[in-house]
């Protein structure tokens, strides 16, 4: 305690004063200081002549008491806030983002995404087909739902359809379903999963592993809304929406003969390429605060801050997982750490792009890939000084003809 001058009346007063060091990086940078005035019967306790027994003296000793540990507790709590702040210094700065796309856990506000949600918004009241095209972990099935729950069938199902997870034998019975009998073990007539998408939408994911000898029917439906069940001739009419989402070259599988050319076209009616993570790096924040939120639910944590230097190591892998990746890299951080900053063990590797290049490959073939890869890089912009003939240091009009030669089209 000290004693001071009261700056208004002039008096003497008692002052308490608590005082804590700030300490950064294991340095000690200053102190903070608060002062609380305690003079007995100057604030809001006063002595009164009135107190003159004993128990009246405890009582508003109490009183004072009190008044000092709230005060000492104030006090305190200032003094670690300020700390706080002060160490907070290599925390990530999330900020809200005037820009932001949000379609369920499709986050971004890059270029590249901001593509994506305009065609979304643009297809979805319509009935047309829809081709979604990306690598594993992009979100696909996720701009799926997108697309039904703004479309006008939004109160109808979705049928999800992984033609990968079904055996080659089942996957006709499957989509079109079967009549009692139709063959070995087939004991009851089952719906197929386009019946139970009728007035709905049905996503056929990964639409690039269909079996060939199945593509014909399938090519049947989309014409004409109608199949029969497997082991019967009826005639069952559907009004499906159909939405294929593939992680395959459709146009190289077409060169090999393992996916029809009909099929594409009716397919490719509205195609959205989901860029990789990538070419959006700087979505990566956004993914990141949205997954802590995420976790903090499911764990039970509440972790607030992400470090800047586990951000630039976040920002800076390739990502070759996609948002998959990021969001199992988040969740395992997120089990792990303890207090409010998230703890990221992975250990990333600093070399190697994400998807080598096969060396196998005929020189043609890189080259064909060369330049698809530069052309999704401009978000397909042939001329200019950030144009893909700039880039690859050849003529506009010879680009344009090496992508008709090789087949390369925008989505």
């Amino acid at each position: 305690m000290v004693l001071a001058i009261h700056a208004g009346t002039g008096e003497e007063i008692t002052l308490k004063v608590t005082a804590a060091p700030i300490v950064v990086k294991g340095k000690i940078i200053g102190a903070v200081a608060i002062h609380s005035d305690i003079t007995w019967g100057k604030r809001a306790c006063p002595y009164s002549p009135a107190l003159d027994t004993g128990e009246d003296l405890l009582t508003h000793e109490k009183a004072l008491r009190r008044q000092a540990e709230n005060d000492l507790h104030k006090a305190n709590a200032e003094i670690q806030a300020l700390k706080d702040r002060i160490q907070s210094a290599d925390i990530y700065p999330f900020q809200e983002v005037n820009h932001t796309y949000h379609f369920g856990e499709v986050i971004g506000q890059s270029r590249c995404l901001e593509n994506v949600f305009f065609r979304v918004e643009a297809v979805a009241p319509q009935d047309s087909t829809v081709l979604l095209l990306g690598e594993t972990g992009t979100g696909k099935g996720l701009v799926a739902r997108a697309i039904h729950s703004r479309s006008l069938r939004k109160n109808r199902p979705l049928v999800m359809v992984n033609c990968t997870a079904l055996p080659a034998s089942l996957i006709e019975s499957e989509l079109f379903g079967r009549e009692k009998g139709a063959f070995t073990g087939a004991s009851a007539q089952q719906l197929g999963r386009f019946e139970m998408a009728d007035k709905g939408t049905i996503l056929l994911d990964e639409i690039g592993d269909l079996p060939f000898e199945l593509q014909a029917k399938l090519l049947h439906v989309i014409q004409d809304g109608e199949f029969s069940r497997l082991g019967s001739s009826r005639t069952v009419k559907v009004d499906v929406r159909i939405i294929a989402a593939t992680n395959r070259d459709l146009y190289e599988e077409m060169r090999l003969g393992r996916f029809r050319e009909d099929l594409f076209y009716r397919l490719n009616i509205f195609p959205i390429t989901i860029p990789p993570l990538r070419d959006r790096s700087e979505d990566i924040p956004l993914l990141v605060e949205y997954f802590l939120e995420k976790f903090n639910r499911k764990v039970g944590k509440n972790l607030r801050n992400v470090t800047n230097e586990t951000m630039d190591r976040l920002m800076a892998h390739s990502w070759p997982g996609n948002v998959r990746e990021l969001e199992s890299v988040i969740e395992r951080a997120a089990i792990v750490s303890q207090g409010a900053t998230l703890q990221v063990l992975d250990r990333f590797s600093a070399a190697g792009p994400a998807h080598p290049q096969d060396e196998t490959k005929p020189l043609v073939d890189l080259e064909r890939d060369y330049i698809s890869q530069v052309l999704r890089k401009t978000n397909w912009r042939i001329e200019g000084a950030n144009g893909a003939a700039h880039i690859l240091g050849i003529n506009p009009s010879t680009l344009r003809g090496r992508m008709r030669k090789e087949g390369i089209r925008r989505p």
